[in-house]
């Protein structure tokens, strides 16, 4: 019997609430201490929570310059206001209710398991779509132990990445949808919803534009699927650009939405327009156009914006060196631990080899050119882990569309077994297998030598950042700190201070100053750069990772002078409690 028709899977929507609900109250379950303490998981969620403060207080909604940052000239921020949408909100509707504080932590810790309901009704649906009407059962239980996506979706991650998460896996059930019109919309307006947010998923997005586009060539009946996904990715992209574009994006900028991408995604649109609606009989025909398509939006890109063809960030070699390599997300999976790879390799790996079965086994079947796409897109996503590590999210989350394919037959394989053993220790055994969840054991079950040394940086990045430990430096006037990159975003977050400079690339200069400041081995780079920032106050956090960079390759720089009690006249101690991590020094002159 074919278990594609094994029941109707008529009210799967329904369960698809019962997911959803169970992960977020497992999700605030597992955060709650971390949300009773306002523990903004990283930098960017800190910058995107600060962002919207600014909104609530007036700040123009095209102007997304961070103005407590890199004074008096502020920081351009690459982002736009569409993420800041539902936690504006969210604050807006409970703040009347729980006061200012209350309101900040929970719409904190709600706005991301909002992204996750649209990414988990994608992957079900897509499940439905290309393995079995009821194998939304295992996917979502799949996506649910694919632990670097379900980070992005974690209560307070209010970063925007699991909103494009959410739109890539749309976008792949718009690819196997079988009402081509209605697919190409999907894709369509969820690309553009993607790129309205932010470029991180852009590779993705321009693969799966190649791949339906692909599909037109080698079968011209896909012709309605590539006009509406055209038709919808020029216009969707437009509307995005009008109404969450900033002001600095209007300039040609190559890091988001700007002219530069929203001229070529019209041209692109149109072009596909034009190549599903022309009458292409042969496939040769076909062919032939899309190359003729592919070449011509090319040679618009490189004649229009030949400042683009680089890398987006246009960072300076120096910032470079000094600060972005640093970036452990940044960095090829290979060079981290195994304890980071091996879970984030393994259902990447699963999802490729699952895809490629699947794809054999429905050769003959409709479906063979869905999972063609799916196939593909799956490798792309694991072979980019082999640039930067900060494709795993998206990689596992098109892992589990393979995995669930791979595991469907095996688990109808094992629970109508006739032996008890079989239906639960066989079952339980293949799910472990197939959704990588393995890997989290052996990594959480093999010992972990941590040292001294490690331990006291690990000691220092909690500390830092907690209410507890910032709570005497917030209760001091407002003023300018000077004080590590990465520390700058949680201080505009939960103190009335203002700060240099934070780990944003568009903020390259401010940036150089702080790096030059701890690094020289003179205190006077320091001095001229708080002078010329209005900057009053000092601020260290001994042993942050940050601070073992400075230690590390400038041994005899300002950092290591400070730490070591060497403080130079201009500099005075400001009291601090016993146990504060910090150390903190008012410039007198």
């Amino acid at each position: 019997m074919d278990g594609r028709r094994t029941g109707d899977g008529t009210h799967w929507q329904r369960w698809f609430f019962v997911f959803w609900a169970a992960t977020a109250i497992y999700m605030l379950y597992y955060k709650w201490a971390a949300i009773h303490w306002f523990a903004l998981s990283d930098t960017d969620d800190n910058m995107r929570f600060a962002q919207v403060q600014a909104l609530l207080q007036g700040q123009g909604w095209f102007d997304l310059r961070q103005h407590r940052m890199n004074p008096p000239t502020g920081v351009s921020i690459h982002w736009s206001r569409l993420v800041d949408l539902p936690i504006a909100a969210l604050m807006l509707l409970i703040q009347p209710f729980a006061g200012g504080q209350e309101a900040a932590r929970w719409s904190c810790a709600i706005a991301p398991m909002l992204a996750l309901g649209p990414a988990l009704y994608g992957m079900m649906l897509t499940a439905r779509r290309l393995v079995d009407q009821w194998a939304f059962t295992l996917a979502a239980a799949i996506l649910v132990c694919a632990s670097t996506t379900m980070l992005m979706w974690m209560p307070l991650r209010v970063d925007h990445h699991g909103w494009q998460l959410a739109s890539l896996i749309i976008t792949v059930a718009g690819m196997a949808d079988e009402k081509q019109t209605r697919g190409g919309l999907t894709a369509g307006f969820a690309t553009a919803f993607s790129l309205a947010i932010g470029l991180e998923l852009l590779p993705y997005l321009a693969v799966t534009g190649a791949l339906i586009t692909l599909w037109w060539m080698i079968d011209g009946g896909q012709a309605r699927r590539l006009r509406a996904y055209g038709a919808s990715l020029a216009g969707g992209t437009a509307i995005g650009y009008v109404a969450f574009g900033s002001f600095d994006n209007a300039q040609p900028l190559c890091d988001a939405l700007t002219p530069v991408y929203l001229s070529t995604l019209l041209f692109s649109g149109g072009l596909l327009v034009a190549l599903a609606s022309l009458p292409f009989t042969h496939r040769w025909m076909r062919v032939v156009a899309a190359l003729a398509a592919a070449a011509a939006i090319g040679g618009f890109y490189v004649w229009a914006w030949p400042q683009c063809l680089g890398r987006p960030e246009h960072i300076s070699p120096e910032l470079e060196t000094l600060w972005f390599s640093h970036i452990r997300e940044a960095k090829p999976l290979y060079q981290h631990g195994w304890r980071i790879a091996f879970p984030t390799l393994s259902l990447s790996i699963i999802g490729v080899i699952g895809a490629a079965v699947t794809l054999w086994r429905e050769r003959r079947t409709d479906r063979f050119m869905p999972w063609l796409l799916v196939s593909l897109l799956s490798l792309f996503a694991a072979l980019l882990l082999f640039w930067q590590t900060r494709a795993g999210p998206s990689s596992q989350l098109l892992g589990a569309i393979g995995a669930t394919g791979l595991g469907w037959p095996m688990l109808r394989w094992t629970l109508a077994h006739r032996l008890m053993l079989v239906r639960v220790f066989g079952s339980v055994a293949v799910f472990i297998l197939v959704s990588g969840a393995f890997a989290g054991l052996i990594v959480r079950n093999t010992p972990q030598k941590v040292t001294v040394y490690r331990h006291k940086v690990d000691i220092a990045n909690r500390r830092c950042p907690t209410l507890p430990a910032l709570r005497p430096i917030a209760a001091l006037p407002p003023q300018t700190i000077m004080t590590f990159v990465d520390m700058g975003p949680r201080l505009l977050s939960v103190t009335r201070h203002n700060v240099i400079a934070g780990p944003y690339h568009r903020g390259g200069d401010a940036i150089l100053d702080v790096q030059h400041s701890f690094r020289a081995t003179d205190p006077e780079v320091a001095h001229e750069v708080m002078r010329r920032h209005g900057a009053s106050l000092l601020l260290l956090c001994p042993g942050m990772s940050e601070s073992t960079v400075y230690a590390s390759e400038a041994p005899k720089g300002f950092y290591v002078q400070l730490n070591g009690g060497k403080v130079p006249a201009w500099l005075q101690p400001v009291p601090l409690p016993a146990d504060s991590p910090f150390k903190l020094w008012r410039r007198v002159n």
